[in-house]
């Protein structure tokens, strides 16, 4: 070894290098002489800490920070403490999913390939992939996904070999169900969910649910209900407003335990946050109420008319000024898309959800501060007087407004209301209706004031939303049979 040593010293090409690796020296060696240090350095490897040793048993810490030392008051035995003490820091940020210990993958596999043992030549189509996904472990309804990312898609059946090698990769590099799931969706190289992504797997719920089978016989209405459960996902789970569902916003959501609930719900009604067909119904009866078109897209005339014109004109303009779209066309071509109106709907009979608060905030928001200043409030307050004063009903003047308003969110810096200010504040649907909903205004007003705080103290088992579609849905399927029972007659 110290024949080594010494022949490495000595060597001309190596020499200089050395010499200014033991100055400190912050620089990248040539490729041909990586190697031969290495093998120099693990010979002269010793065992301090667990840190590697130079042959005369001092340390052998990295160049920078035998830089630093040298450039500063920092002790040597400072140095080589914290750097042993960061050595042993486990890893603690798992993007994909903690590991688990005991997988057995290869069990895993063997129940994979006696399952497809059962089928001709061992190919599944997508119609054995249902016992192929309970043998992968999963939900029933992965198993578009899994049929895709397999190549199923393109050659219309997956052969065992090809999947055993798919799922084994998957399981190998995501360790829960949320990184399998955007795994299996997402496009090749992603780490995200975009809307169009959901597509196949959700047309493959709406050709195999049970709850769904009517629908094979109005094939239209596949895109429009694929839609609308596309556009609730993300405004349910896509919490930073990106567009794209990351792993941690999946894991945070309820999505995937709806996805499991929906292999044993025939009624897809039951599932109200995702899944519903009758709160499709409704989203969709209302978007046809006013696209007088029906080019599937309606402008702030049709908005205006929602709900007897309560929604006012300055917050329309706000609403189509591209705030809280996603398609850049509403802002250039003053259209609002069926699946931009889905969110405003959600957002505008319900406004107690996070969602719909930051919504309403980014409306109100007019010069983007982050901040809702008096400015703002009064600008959209003013429109509400006209309107109280065509009703012949006195409005209440701005001041006392505000005072009412800061009563009620009671925000953290004296006149300016935060999104933070909203979220914590329990009656944040009053204070949005008062700018710019004039009905539901004047039926807060009309509310005992002890009635509100009763609501808010007590737990509501269904939300706005969820009692504003069943009771529209009732008065649809009302107005449908009437109309029915008409055309008999005639």
């Amino acid at each position: 070894m110290r024949m080594r040593e010494l022949s490495l010293r000595q060597d001309p090409d190596l020499r200089k290098e050395l010499a200014q690796l033991a100055r400190g020296c912050d620089f990248v060696l040539p490729s041909r002489f990586k190697k031969r240090l290495r093998a120099f350095q693990q010979g002269q490897a010793g065992v301090c800490m667990n840190i590697p040793t130079t042959h005369s048993g001092f340390p052998l810490l990295p160049i920078r920070i035998i830089s630093l030392c040298q450039t500063s008051l920092i002790s040597k035995h400072e140095l080589i403490r914290s750097f042993a003490l960061s050595e042993s820091i486990p890893k603690f940020h798992f993007p994909q999913g903690r590991p688990q210990a005991n997988l057995n993958i290869d069990s895993l596999i063997s129940k994979i390939e006696k399952i497809f043992s059962q089928f001709p030549n061992e190919r599944a189509t997508i119609e054995d992939m249902g016992q192929v996904a309970k043998a992968c472990e999963c939900p029933l309804y992965w198993k578009m996904p899994l049929f895709c990312l397999a190549g199923g898609d393109r050659t219309g059946f997956v052969s065992v070999h090809k999947f055993v090698a798919m799922w084994r990769k998957t399981l190998q590099t995501c360790h829960d169900d949320a990184s399998k799931f955007v795994h299996l969706l997402a496009k090749p190289g992603c780490n995200y969910l975009e809307q169009d992504d959901f597509i196949p797997f959700l047309q493959d719920v709406v050709n195999s649910h049970a709850g769904l089978a009517f629908l094979k016989e109005a094939p239209d209405f596949h895109s429009r209900y694929i839609t609308t459960v596309i556009q609730r996902i993300f405004y349910n789970v896509n919490r930073s407003w990106t567009g794209k569902i990351s792993f941690s916003e999946l894991r945070k959501s309820n999505f995937l335990q709806n996805l499991a609930l929906l292999e044993q719900e025939e009624d897809v009604n039951q599932l109200t946050d995702f899944f519903s067909y009758e709160h499709f119904y409704v989203i969709y009866c209302k978007f046809w109420e006013l696209d007088t078109d029906h080019d599937l897209y309606i402008d702030q005339k049709d908005l205006a008319q929602h709900n007897d014109q309560a929604i006012s004109h300055k917050m329309i303009e706000r609403i189509f000024s591209g705030t809280v779209t996603r398609d850049r066309r509403v802002y250039k071509e003053g259209r609002l898309s069926y699946a931009d109106f889905v969110w405003f709907l959600i957002s505008e009979e319900d406004k107690k959800t996070d969602t719909s608060i930051e919504y309403w905030f980014r409306c109100m928001d007019l010069d983007g501060d982050g901040v809702l200043s008096m400015y703002e409030l009064e600008y959209f307050y003013d429109e509400q007087c006209q309107k109280l004063e065509t009703m012949a009903i006195e409005p209440l003047p701005f001041e006392d407004c505000l005072c009412q308003m800061l009563d009620l969110v009671k925000p953290e810096v004296e006149g300016k209301i935060t999104l933070r200010d909203l979220k914590r504040c329990k009656l944040s649907h009053i204070f949005f209706d008062t700018f710019f909903n004039i009905e539901k205004y004047l039926d807060h007003e009309q509310k005992d004031p002890f009635s509100v705080i009763r609501e808010v103290e007590t737990d509501q088992e269904i939300s706005d939303w969820e009692k504003y579609a069943a009771e529209e849905y009732d008065i649809l399927v009302a107005e449908e049979a009437a109309n029915e029972q008409y055309d008999e007659k005639t």
